[in-house]
């Protein structure tokens, strides 16, 4: 009785293995091919600001600001810019709508609106 007990017991934990196995791979496969919905900059992520300085020479936009969409609090900083030919555009006093770049945590703008 002993000799048949062995190996049917090894053979239900390889069955039960095998099946956990299996779901895991199915799970991983899964989680591999799901890809992000893809970012894109809507009215409603932008925030309103306040130019305050243009850098041409550093490349950056100072913006005076409330909370962003984004979660950022109410301040005033300077903001790389995706395409240095705004810096031409922008001048100290225009009232813009901006968005920010989620990669670099919200220090490049990608894109602005004058507010008339």
């Amino acid at each position: 009785m002993k000799i048949f007990l062995a190996p049917t017991v090894m053979a239900l934990g390889l069955a039960f293995s095998a099946s956990a196995m299996a779901q895991m791979d199915h799970n991983m496969h899964t989680a591999q091919t799901t890809k992000p919905a893809a970012a894109s900059v809507d009215a409603s992520a932008m925030g309103d600001g306040l130019v305050k300085k243009v850098d041409k020479t550093k490349g950056t936009v100072t913006l005076q600001h409330g909370a962003l969409p984004n979660g950022m609090p109410p301040m005033t900083m300077a903001y790389k810019v995706k395409d240095t030919a705004w810096l031409e555009q922008l001048q100290a006093g225009q009232k813009i709508r901006f968005a920010t770049d989620p990669k670099d945590g919200g220090m490049t703008v990608l894109r602005y609106e004058l507010v008339k």
